[in-house]
Parts: C-alpha cells; structure tokens; sequence
C-alpha cells in the first residue's frame, strides 16, 4: 500500500474543535484566512505531523464574491486573500519538512468546491441549484478561484464535494484553461449509487475519460458505509485509467444551523481503507469530523513498516 496517497482530515472540524465559530459563518473556514491564519497553519501541520502526504487549502468556500459580500473586499484584496491559503499551506510543509530527516514529496491541493458551498444553504449536499445553471454559468463562476490558486503555485486542484455530472463536466472543462496543473475530482454522494444530485455515481466519474489531467476521481463528504458500494457500481462498468480517491466524513447529516447530527459511523476510516485499495483506490483520507489521530491510524494501516 505505499503507492496509496494519505490526505488529511476535516480542517474546519479541526478549527471548530480548537474554539472557532465557523458553522454558521457563510465563509466557513476561509474566514480564518484573514482572522488567523497562524491556526491554519497549526491544522495543516498537526495532518502533516500524523501522516498526510497531502494538505487541502482552508479555500474550500473561499471566492472573490463571497469574500466581498462578507469581508467588504475589493477584487484585488480578496484574490490575495484566497491565494493566502496556498502560501499557508506551503509554508505548513516547509516547517514539517524542517522537523524530520525524512524529506518525503508532500502536495499542497486547493480546495475547490461547488458553487452550493458558496450559497451556504448545504446545496453541496443536494445540488438543487445545479438545473438552473448551464456548464458555461457554471465555468465563469468557479475561473476566478482556479486562476488565483494556480498563480498562487498550487501543486494541484481538489475539484471536491461536487454534488452532480454537470458542474464536475464544467470543472473538468475549465481545467484545460490551466494546463500544467492536475486535479482530482470527488463528489458528494446520497446513497449507495447516486451522486447528491441524482445521477448514477457509475456514469458521473466518466468526466474522468475527458481529461488527462486528472489524477483520480471518486467520493468525499459522504458516509464512509456508502464508498465501497460506489466504487464496486462503478467498477461493474466503468475501465478508467486514473484511480479512485476516497475521503469521507465520519456519517451523519449536516444541517445549516444544528451542525452535524445523527449518529456517526463507528467503523475508522482506517478499517474501511484496505477495501477501498483492493477496488483501486490510491488515494484515501477524511473530511468532515476526520481528525488527526484518524489520520495517524490511516498511516499505521497503509504504512506499518514507516510508524514509529
């Protein structure tokens, strides 16, 4: 299994548990790109320091527009502000790396989501906005972030928590615009076979067939029950030449204002990883409520001869 990436974990979860009242902020974690970045910087580093190979950007529901409607910034302003977090975050690797005698190649990935993460409304779970928008609607909204990321030196995109085909495709599309930068593409999925929108998870992660520049697809933000019932629907059918990527949270519903309910799957991201590799998948992690500590278990599980 040392061919398998690690990602890391929930960063905003990490920002929550640490006193940060981000649940019902419209900006989430990227707030905390202007009011502490320093506490940025100690998640990253607390996932680098537990086995991630790979730190997602704190600009998951980061954009020009939301950063001028909530902070009052002008274009300039907020397209520093969002590439901050890719300078967070490198700066996150060159202190880890600073620490330990094992100089392993790390990637910074930034954090793209959908245009639901933007209207805050948990959309990203439903994609009941995506009918209304056409794929050229959908490319002109989500340009700016991917141009501030990649002139920031992002190592790649992580096109995640995508509730349907049509914006994956918009994605998918827009990425030719950059084209010395890969990405990986990972919806958010409803049940054992759809995507949140509704289509057939084993015919959505064909956006992967118009592209040479994704290194994987596959699911994030969903129940960690639901991703091997995914991948083997998908495998049915589906011959791709990337692998899969699988980061899900810990289970449960996700609601506006009460946060996460509902009981969270017991089983460890850790325990359900080696069925997700036998079904191909090279790069697993968490999101929402992973948190370090499943991270460092994730490692002990994919890497037993590399822990300590």
């Amino acid at each position: 299994m040392e061919s398998v990436k690690i990602l890391d974990g929930g960063l905003s979860s990490e920002l929550g548990v640490s006193g940060f009242l981000i649940e019902d902020d419209p900006l989430w974690s990227a707030r905390v790109l202007q009011t502490n970045p320093s506490a940025i910087k100690d998640v990253h580093l607390n996932f680098l320091r537990s086995g991630a190979d790979v730190i997602t950007t704190a600009t998951y529901q980061a954009s020009l527009e939301g950063f001028r409607k909530h902070l009052g910034l002008g274009v300039e302003d907020a397209a520093e502000l969002l590439k901050s977090g890719v300078k967070i975050a490198k700066d996150a690797v060159d202190t880890f790396l600073s620490e330990v005698s094992d100089k392993k190649s790390l990637l910074v990935a930034g954090s793209v989501g959908p245009y639901g993460a933007f209207l805050h409304d948990c959309s990203e779970y439903t994609g009941n906005y995506v009918d209304a928008m056409s794929v050229e609607e959908f490319m002109a909204w989500h340009r700016p972030q991917l141009q501030c990321l990649a002139s920031a030196g992002v190592d790649l995109f992580a096109l995640e928590t995508i509730p349907s085909q049509k914006e994956a495709e918009a994605l998918v599309a827009l990425l030719r615009e950059f084209p010395n930068t890969k990405a990986w593409v990972s919806y958010s999925c409803k049940d054992e076979l759809h995507t949140s929108h509704g289509e057939k998870f084993e015919d959505a992660v064909n956006v992967a067939t118009k592209s040479s520049q994704l290194v994987a697809v596959g699911v994030n933000c969903s129940p960690p029950n639901l991703i091997s019932h995914l991948l083997k629907s998908a495998n049915r059918t589906t011959h791709l030449a990337i692998p899969w990527i699988a980061y899900p949270n810990r289970g449960g519903v996700w609601d506006l204002h009460a946060g996460w309910s509902g009981a969270a799957i017991q089983k460890t991201v850790a325990e359900y990883a080696p069925d997700w590799v036998a079904l191909g998948a090279k790069w697993i992690g968490g999101c929402c409520q992973i948190t370090p500590s499943d991270i460092a278990d994730l490692k002990r599980v994919l890497r037993p001869n590399k822990v300590k």
